[in-house]
Formats: C-alpha cells, structure tokens, sequence
C-alpha cells in the first residue's frame, strides 16, 4: 500500500518540477507509443536495438606500375634482301595474302606482298588492266616469284574491239585464253616464276560449273608458259565432288573452309591454301633465295632431243625422272639404238683368268658338250 502512494508521489513531483518542453516531449514520446506502461513513464522508453550493418569489405585497388612495358613484336624482321612473293588477283588473293604473311612471318628471308585488287580479273580490262599492272611490275622489278589467284570474277561477257563474245563460247574461250597466253608470255620473257592456284568449287552449282571451265583454260595456259599449276578443286570437294563449307584444315581438326557466301574461304581455308602454296614454292625458294636453275642430269645425252613439256620446278624434275615416257620429236636417238641393238660386243682380253664360281650357284655356268 505504501509504495503505490510512493509512485503516485514521486509521478506527480516529477510532472511539477520537469520543465514544460521535457514534459512536452515526453507526452510526445507516449503519444508514439500505442500501449504505454508505467516504467516508460517514469523512466522513458526502452532505447530500440540497432539494426546490425553488413560492413563492407574495402576495394583494394591494384596500382598499375608507372613503368612502362615495351610490347613483344612476334614478327621476325625481314632481310634486306629477302626474296619478294608476290600475290595478285581479286578478292580471292587478298585473303590469300593474309595468310601467306601469317605463314611465312617467322622466315626473314621472304616478303610477301599482296596486290590483290577486288572485282578484278581477266575479262574486265576496262575495270582493271591486269596485263598492264603486271607490265609496270616488271619494269620496277618489284617482285622475285609470282602466285596467281583470281577468275571468280570472269563469267562476263569478253569484250572485243568490234565484238562482244558470250561467257564461255567458243569465241571467248579463244580470247581469253590469248589473254592469259599473253599475261603469262610477260613472266616468261621475264625469267620469273609462276604459281597458278586454280579455282575452287563454289556453292551455287552453275556458278561452279562455270568456274570449273575457267580454271581448264588457265590450266592448259600454265602448262604452256612453264608455270606451276596447283588444281584444288577436288581438295574442297566431298567423295562425290560436289561442293562443301567444312573439311579438315592443316591440322587435320574438321573446321568451316569457306565463309557464308559459298565463294570466298575462311581463315583456316586461306591458311590452307598457304600450305599447298608453300609446297609448290619449295621448287624454287631454297636457302632465302629463288631460282629457276635446274639441274638437269639427262643434259649431255640423247635425252635433250626428247620433247619435253615446259615444266619449272618439281614438275620438271619429276618428268625428268621419267624421262622414259617422253616421245622423240624427228627420229630415234642413234645412241641408245646403238646401246639397244649393237651385237658387236669386244670380248674380254684373253690372258685375264676368271675364276670359277662353285657349282650350285646361279652364276656357275657349265659349257655344254654336243
């Protein structure tokens, strides 16, 4: 009983005594509270809890160092007088050259250089003379060997002086096969060597078609001007020859060859290219240097008045080792007739003693008495 009198005591003593903006503040503060008890009354509400706070991990920031690094170049520099590949043609040859730069980036000895000219060819000389540009190339002796890779661009119509021949008549197989005899004719007066990739197969089939024919016509121009011809159509082909986009690249890992249009090759299908380039090359590129001196080891003999086609590098090495199937041009050679057909053999010197192999084996000859 008594310390109920004691609380009411000490609540009203405390309501006359506190200053006006306390009890203010205090009814605010119990006006807040929706079910105030006695103890926040005399002696306040209950302090809340803080909310603990996730606290964040300081960013260490990585200082770059102020030192500067100097680049790694892969690229070997080149000679001076490194030996000059060149590459021309459409579209075709630019990527071509790419890849041919990639190929041969760590071998100082050889420079390529690419002149590919896009929507280029044979046909179109008012577009783009290309037996004009080679002209210009020879006089400035820009180049050491030559790789030809265009005609996707020459089913056109072959316009003449008074003329217009239609793609792949008659007449225009004619002129067009003038066209390279004379664009091939420059390199040869030239003492420059060729490599020729023929065309590939194409998606669309008449376009390919199309294409199948030219590259016949600049295989039998090669041939003819001693150039080294590469035939890759059936290297992108399936077993039955019909066109595909994939096939295996130089690592023999089964990539896309060709880009989405069905005409132009990916990276790994120029880089491809590049080999079968490489391999043709290795007839003419040896130690850092290109050379068309061949040594011929029929030359003092017979063998120079066989016809022989106008092969350069490894294709005339290998007709030369086959030799045998090369047909005379007038008549037969007198000395391997005499070598053949010469019955009047000098017998050995009489007073040399052979001996005698022991019967039984192969070369013991027994005279037979009649």
């Amino acid at each position: 009983m008594f310390n109920r009198f004691f609380v009411i005591f000490l609540i009203f003593f405390l309501g006359v005594l506190a200053p006006t903006n306390v009890f203010a503040q205090q009814r605010i503060e119990v006006a807040q509270n929706s079910s105030p008890t006695l103890w926040d009354l005399l002696f306040g509400p209950p302090k809340k809890q803080a909310t603990p706070q996730k606290i964040k991990k300081p960013t260490v920031r990585r200082t770059v160092p102020s030192v500067s690094v100097p680049l790694v170049n892969d690229e070997i520099a080149k000679a001076p007088d490194a030996s000059r590949l060149m590459v021309i043609g459409d579209s075709l040859a630019v990527d071509l050259a790419k890849s041919l730069t990639n190929f041969y980036v760590d071998d100082p000895n050889l420079v390529i250089i690419s002149k590919g000219v896009g929507s280029s060819g044979f046909v179109r000389s008012d577009f783009y003379d290309w037996g004009e540009a080679l002209k210009n190339e020879i006089e400035l002796d820009s180049f050491d060997i030559l790789v030809v890779f265009m005609g996707i661009n020459d089913r056109q119509p072959l316009m003449g002086e008074q003329t217009s021949a239609q793609p792949l008549s008659e007449a225009w197989r004619g002129a067009y096969t003038q066209r390279l005899s004379e664009f091939l004719n420059q390199l040869t007066s030239a003492n420059k060597p060729v490599i020729w990739l023929g065309m590939p197969p194409m998606a669309p089939p008449k376009f390919s078609a199309s294409l199948a024919q030219i590259s016949a016509l600049q295989k039998l121009a090669s041939f003819s001007a001693g150039a080294d011809f590469i035939d890759i159509y059936e290297r992108f082909t399936d077993e039955n020859g019909k066109y595909i986009s994939q096939g295996p690249d130089i690592n023999g890992q089964q990539v896309l060859m060709r880009k989405s249009d069905g005409i132009h090759f990916s990276r790994a299908g120029s880089d491809k290219l590049a080999f079968y380039i490489n391999q043709s090359l290795k007839g003419f590129y040896r130690s850092g240097t290109i050379s068309l001196a061949i040594i011929d080891p029929l030359e003092g003999t017979d063998a120079g008045a066989l016809q022989r086609l106008p092969f350069q590098g490894l294709g005339q090495l290998r007709l030369l080792q086959v030799a045998g199937a090369a047909l005379t041009i007038n008549k037969e050679a007198q000395r391997a007739n005499e070598l053949l057909l010469d019955l009047e053999i000098t017998p050995a010197p009489s007073d040399i003693n052979f001996p005698n192999a022991p019967l039984g084996r192969v070369d013991a000859f027994v005279e037979l008495k009649e």
